[in-house]
């Protein structure tokens, strides 16, 4: 199938560049085998170094988070290639300009590619490339909710990783393979596959896989109900989180650790867990998870039956949702402001909230 310009419609990417959050994927990223020196050596021809130096140009803006750039450099590197008639590099930047779509958030236009990509290849022809392009098609389904189709094609690129004893492949499609089957309601074949993705990732001293690994484990348990064990793979991630100074997904992470003692009627350490979260997000100057870590630390507190503390960060998350202009949020502050000013018997106080205006 022919891929020329016209196949190959602008992608609408968000405005601010960078990494959008890809809802626990691990992806498999660029080829770092794509090294100037390889260029250099193997392309003659003009046209052919000139869509070879776009390429690499794309691969970089990519890794540098800037989506646009990207996607620019890798659309023009394709129509050099397609005008030279070099199918199998018109197949690797398809696959490339896949991972930029799907990182964006495009999932359709990934599939797009991705078809574009296949039907370019040769049965037996690049087998990394192909794995990769199955991995973009199977995680798209994914969001897509499409998740027989999903499943399909991770479980071909898994063979795949297998056969050419890829292990850092394999962790990716193993951990997919799990969101799939928890998004299915089967979260204990999840399980299995996230845990024998861990098993690889660590043996590869991944820590930043692991990290993904050790999140979406801990979820899995979580959906279980089986809340000691989702704690025991959460505290490991928020270990590694630190130490690779990924606050934010600390942030996230001490959130579903504080609920999860909470539901274990911890009270005190769901407590220990908020304050930490409530702190990170401040130094990160998240002001939705603070917003959220001091309601999540009123409620904590009213469950110790602590309602003057309760009231004190039940009073700085009101502030802050004014601050915000956030009104839902203004009214759920004032309504636990409420019940813990009666629970104190200050019903006079309760009053004054209850006739507050909102911001």
């Amino acid at each position: 199938m022919s891929t020329g310009e016209k196949n190959i419609d602008p992608l609408k990417v968000p405005k601010k560049s960078g990494k959008l959050r890809k809802s626990n994927t691990i992806t498999h990223e660029f080829d770092q085998g794509l090294s100037e020196e390889t260029i250099f050596s193997q392309e003659s021809n003009s046209q052919l170094l000139e869509a070879s130096k776009l390429m690499r140009q794309g691969v970089k803006k990519q890794q540098a988070g800037d989506l646009i750039a990207a996607m620019k450099f890798l659309e023009e590197s394709l129509v050099l290639f397609h005008a030279v008639g070099n199918s199998q590099k018109q197949g690797k930047v398809l696959s490339l300009l896949a991972l930029t779509a799907y990182t964006s958030g495009d999932y359709q236009k990934t599939i797009s590619y991705c078809q574009q990509s296949l039907s370019l290849m040769k049965d037996n022809s690049d087998l990394a490339v192909r794995m990769q392009v199955l991995s973009h098609l199977g995680n798209a389904y994914r969001h897509l909710n499409d998740y027989d189709k999903a499943i399909q094609f991770l479980e071909e690129s898994l063979k795949i990783t297998q056969q050419q004893q890829d292990k850092r492949s394999q962790v990716a499609a193993l951990n997919n393979l799990g969101l799939v089957y928890k998004a299915v309601g089967n979260v204990a074949r999840a399980i299995r596959y996230q845990e024998q993705s861990l098993e690889i990732v660590q043996e590869l001293q991944d820590n930043w896989g692991e990290e993904q690994v050790l999140k979406n484990l801990g979820n899995a348990w979580y959906a279980l109900d089986d809340y000691p064990k989702a704690i025991a793979y959460y505290e490991k991630c928020v270990v590694i989180s630190r130490s690779l100074k990924n606050l934010r997904s600390a942030v996230h992470v001490l959130k579903n650790l504080g609920n999860a003692c909470y539901a274990l009627g911890d009270y005190a350490k769901a407590i220990i867990y908020y304050e930490e979260r409530w702190q990170l997000a401040k130094e990160l100057q998240d002001k939705r998870s603070e917003e959220q870590s001091l309601g999540s630390l009123g409620v904590a507190c009213e469950a110790l039956g602590d309602y003057s503390k309760a009231i004190t960060y039940h009073e700085q998350r009101l502030l802050l949702a004014k601050a915000i202009k956030d009104r839902r949020s203004q009214e759920q502050a004032l309504a636990s402001l409420r019940v813990a000013c009666y629970a104190l018997g200050d019903y006079a106080k309760a009053m004054q909230y209850q006739t507050m205006d909102l911001d």
